[in-house]
């Protein structure tokens, strides 16, 4: 467990977050609710802001909401002065609504569809980043359309593999993102960038993966994107005006994970800005406005997921299994990576924890977990269960298998609550739905 100010063990033995006891919040909203941090959401993209502005200049953070796409935090973070990267239209639709300035998003994807991209121009997006080699021309003709000039940045291969699942890493040479500075795809890409007259090159883009600890990782990124930079410069005569370095700093998760602070966040930024600073003033090439994308470590820590306990099986000497009221429907991460967390039961959080469990979810699925093998509190029928760092990727990633409805979304903040994303109902679930007349 990572706790700290606003997300702790109260007087009455409850896990507290935001000034709230979660046996209230699960009064209040139900179970299951994912619940997120106001004040840490806001401490970590402060932290990471003003150590960008304070060790590098000009430069952008952006969140990279793929991990929370919701109107309330794109709010926030554009209160914050922060830019946010989007994959599509529905997150940059989502993004605008929530007051995010068109021109402080970046759009991302491998596969962008024409009707994405036209949305993007139409509305004066940043930056999008050209990620094959048939997006230039449909990007031209957006911009033809609208009667601009669209800036583009170009997704690298650096060729560096961080040390994370091999899911998510994004880097190699055999990633489905990105072109390879090795093989010289990148070299071509860019060139014929401008052979396009609505097309504006403004700099280059990569993302090395996620989950990272290794903060040389970084540094060996930023080493080769500069390298890179001086040829195109050299070679080619092309100046690069931004270079974004991407995210990917860790989270904890387990016990296995470092315990960050906001100020250890602002370290990976005083690291990387080290590094371009250095690298720049070496080559002797013009500073770059620098982007960084961080999004699971901005918003992870933030959430918690609140559970109510059902089912208690117990299988002697093999396993105790504590089925819970979610499950791969709202947090599908441990079936896709085996991604580990840790949990407490939030109504007996001063109590030792003295059991080995299973979280297990109500899905059909015999690969339906949350968490395996855990130290807990004992538990019974009526309990409640959070798990920690569940803010990134989980409600993004939920669904509705089996016919669940996804769970509701709060913010607390100095003991108030309130929706984010509201509670669905059962009419909200079939209202797409449709019967033929032949039917």
């Amino acid at each position: 467990m990572n706790l700290r100010d606003t997300l702790k063990i109260n007087g009455a033995g409850h896990l507290e977050i935001g000034g709230i006891d979660t046996v209230d919040l699960c009064r209040q909203y139900g179970t299951p609710l994912y619940a997120l941090d106001y004040a840490y959401i806001k401490k970590v993209a402060t932290a990471f802001g003003e150590t960008l502005r304070k060790q590098y200049g000009k430069g952008a953070v952006a969140f990279a909401s793929k991990a929370f796409s919701a109107t309330a935090v794109y709010k926030l973070i554009s209160d914050l002065g922060l830019f946010s990267d989007v994959v599509s239209k529905g997150e940059m639709y989502t993004a605008l609504k929530g007051g995010m300035a068109a021109e402080k998003l970046v759009m991302h994807g491998n596969n962008k569809q024409d009707y994405e991209i036209d949305y993007a121009v139409m509305n004066g997006i940043g930056y999008i980043v050209v990620d094959s080699t048939d997006e230039p021309e449909i990007i031209d003709n957006a911009a033809k359309k609208y009667g601009v000039i669209q800036k583009v940045l170009v997704r690298l291969n650096p060729g560096v593999e961080a040390h994370t699942h091999h899911l998510v890493q994004t880097a190699r040479e055999d990633s489905k993102f990105g072109f390879s500075i090795k093989s010289g795809d990148a070299d071509t890409a860019i060139k014929r960038l401008f052979d396009y007259k609505n097309i504006r090159f403004s700099g280059i883009h990569c993302h090395i993966g996620s989950q990272i600890f290794d903060r040389n990782a970084f540094g060996l990124a930023a080493h080769i994107m500069t390298d890179y930079i001086c040829k195109l410069r050299d070679e080619f005569g092309i100046t690069t005006d931004v270079l974004n370095l991407g995210g990917g700093f860790g989270v904890h998760y387990t016990d296995k994970d470092p315990l960050y602070t906001a100020e250890d966040y602002a370290g990976y930024v005083d690291f990387i800005a080290e590094a371009v600073n250095r690298n720049v003033a070496e080559k002797k090439i013009p500073k770059p406005f620098l982007i960084i994308e961080p999004g699971r470590s901005l918003i992870a820590e933030s959430g918690i997921t609140l559970y109510t306990v059902g089912t208690v099986k117990d299988i002697k000497g093999i396993k105790k299994y504590y089925a819970i009221d979610g499950g791969m429907f709202e947090n599908p991460r441990y079936a896709l990576y085996r991604s580990e967390y840790s949990a407490i039961v939030a109504n007996k959080a001063g109590e030792p924890f003295g059991e080995t469990v299973t979280l297990t979810g109500k899905c059909c699925e015999s690969g339906d977990m949350i968490a395996v093998d855990i130290p807990l509190q004992k538990a019974v029928r009526g309990d409640i269960v959070a798990v920690f760092s569940t803010g990134a990727y989980n409600y993004s990633m939920s669904s509705h298998y089996n016919g669940n409805l996804t769970p509701p979304v709060v913010m607390v903040k100095d003991g108030k609550s309130d929706y984010i994303i509201k509670p669905e109902s059962y009419e909200d679930f079939v209202k797409n739905h449709n019967i033929p007349d032949f039917i």
